[in-house]
Formats: structure tokens, C-alpha cells, sequence
């Protein structure tokens, strides 16, 4: 699939002459829409980890963080070059002083070759994206921003608490610093028409676009209040047919120059409500694998989406 398509693995080989491995890290901070701020229940779809249920815990020094996660990546692979990825909760929601002292500490790692930090737009203040930018000229420096969608109505719903225009601010910003920005999508949000989706998207490809991308599946998590609705037949998640048909649709309307970080996501299998075809990832991987090379016989050509030849990426 990499050798095919340009992959996220490709990307960071050829910008880092190797491959490179994420270590999800805890910063131990909380999100405005938990602590009263904006609300107290989170988005609906957000676990109890703060959409890091695969990080180190928090309970941990950085460094013990650092360690364990490098040590768990190392008992599989020969991994030399890694990105620090903080990834629970809302990770600028913390004076400037006190996240100048993480993120320095995180990208003082002669092995760490990157930086990228999950927030919230409506956290990136002018103080934090000028930290922001002092730590780029450093170390590389993303910022992943959870968008989900452009439609208000949903937005509302899933309880995000900003609108549009906030987001596309902090684009701006970012961007004008010369930070990179991935901005996360979830494909199959309740209410949503697949014309809802690809809107998203076109939205995303334009001239206030990302560099990169996460798209989502909608997962069901136990604990959560999409769940409680799931329960009570609000709603339904996509089969795996309907998911990649909408994502293919979304990938050929993506402008080429985002890279794609993600295809699809994993929920934590003992949380996992539905959609519970997605608990089987060497199955849905290797649909995936299928489909394209289907769509690549069927069109005739190198790439089944005209010249958004990188989407297959690993996350």
C-alpha cells in the first residue's frame, strides 16, 4: 500500500530519512468543556480519556512517559526516531509557562523529531501561538485541531462549543507562524447526509485549508452520551460499506496537498459499542487494500482519485 500511494510513513521518510513513531503522551490537563468553562460533560463522543485512551498515563513524570513509550514501540521494531504526540484532552489549555516547560522538555529528546499537540482552536491564544512558533524553529511543530465538521447544527449537537469562524482564525494563525495544522474529521455523525460530510471537506480544501488531515469513523463508546442516544435508537453508525464509499468520496474531493494522517480510527475494543466491525483492523485494512486496487483496475490508472495519490497513511 505505501509503495503504491503516498503514505504518511512515506512522508515522514523522505522528510526525516526514516520511519518515525508517535509516542501518545498525557500533559495531564483538561478541556474547557469539562471544566465548567463551556460545559461540563465534554463532546458526546469523547471517552473519560479525553480521546486518549491509548497514552501513557498521566500519572507519570514526562520522562517516565517518555520512556515507557519508547520502550513498548521498541519491543516491536528497531525504532530510532519518534514524534512526541500529546494527545489526551485539550493540550494549550495551561498557562504559557507551564506548557513551554513540557514541550521544551519533550523536544529536548535527540530522538524526537517532532512535536504535535492535540487542542482546541478556541485554546490558541497570541501568547501560546508565539510559543508555539519559537518551539518550530527548533523542532518541527503540529498542532492537531478537532474540527469534526463544518455544520453548525451538528456542532451544537456534538456540544464542540465554538463556531466555524474560530476555527478558521486559528488556521490562520497557525499557518501565518508556520506551524503545521491536521485537523481531525469524523465521518458518520448523527444527522449527517453524506453531502454533509463531503461539504466538510470541500470546506477544508480551500484556501484556509490544513496541511494535513485525521478522518474519523464515529465510534460509540461506553460512558459517553452518543452512547445513551445510540442506546436509545437515535441513531445508527455506517457499515463498512457505506464508510468507504463515503470516505473514497471524500478523498476525491481532497485538494492534493493535504497528506492524509488517517483513514480510520480505532476505539478502545472493552468501550467499543459500534460500529463493531471496526474491532477487526487487519479485516478492515485489508478491505481497504481490496477496494483500492479494485478502483485502480476499474479506472484504469496509478491512483483510483485523479492526483490525491498520498491518502494511505498509518496513525
Amino acid at each position: 500500500m505505501e509503495e503504491r500511494y503516498y503514505s504518511l510513513n512515506r512522508y515522514l521518510r523522505e522528510t526525516f530519512g526514516g520511519k518515525v513513531y508517535k509516542l501518545a503522551l498525557s500533559a495531564g490537563m483538561t478541556c474547557p468543556n469539562r471544566d465548567g468553562t463551556l460545559g461540563t460533560g465534554g463532546c458526546v463522543f469523547c471517552s473519560a480519556g479525553g480521546s486518549g485512551d491509548f497514552a501513557e498515563s498521566p500519572c507519570q513524570s514526562l520522562r517516565q512517559q517518555l520512556d515507557r513509550a519508547k520502550e513498548r514501540i521498541r519491543q516491536k521494531t528497531d525504532a530510532r526516531m519518534f514524534i512526541a504526540y500529546f494527545q489526551s484532552y485539550t493540550n494549550t489549555y495551561a498557562p504559557v509557562k507551564k506548557l513551554e516547560k513540557i514541550f521544551t522538555e519533550a523536544i529536548a529528546e535527540p530522538d524526537v523529531v517532532a512535536l504535535s499537540i492535540a487542542t482546541r482552536p478556541d485554546c490558541l491564544g497570541p501568547e501560546v501561538v508565539e510559543l508555539l512558533s519559537r518551539l518550530n524553529r527548533i523542532k518541527p511543530v503540529w498542532v492537531e485541531l478537532g474540527l469534526q465538521t463544518i455544520h453548525e447544527r451538528t456542532a451544537r449537537y456534538i456540544r464542540r462549543g465554538y463556531p466555524l469562524e474560530v476555527y478558521d482564525d486559528a488556521v490562520r494563525r497557525l499557518k501565518a507562524a508556520g506551524i503545521t495544522v491536521i485537523t481531525h474529521v469524523i465521518l458518520g455523525l448523527p444527522g449527517e447526509t453524506k453531502e454533509d460530510m463531503l461539504a466538510t471537506v470541500a470546506h477544508l480544501s480551500g484556501e484556509n485549508r490544513p496541511d494535513g488531515i485525521k478522518l474519523q469513523l464515529l465510534h460509540v463508546l461506553r460512558g459517553t452520551d452518543l452512547a445513551k442516544d445510540y442506546e436509545k435508537g437515535l441513531f445508527d453508525t455506517l457499515s463498512m460499506e457505506e464508510y468507504l464509499d463515503i470516505l473514497f468520496a471524500c478523498l476525491e474531493r481532497l485538494h492534493p496537498d493535504i497528506v492524509v494522517h488517517r483513514l480510520t480510527g480505532d476505539g478502545a475494543k472493552r468501550d467499543l459499542i459500534a460500529p463493531l466491525w471496526t474491532g477487526d483492523k487487519k479485516r478492515v485494512m485489508n478491505t481497504l487494500r481490496r477496494e483500492l486496487e479494485t478502483r485502480n483496475i476499474r479506472q484504469g490508472k496509478n491512483c483510483p482519485l485523479g492526483q490525491n495519490d498520498h491518502f494511505l497513511s498509518g496513525d
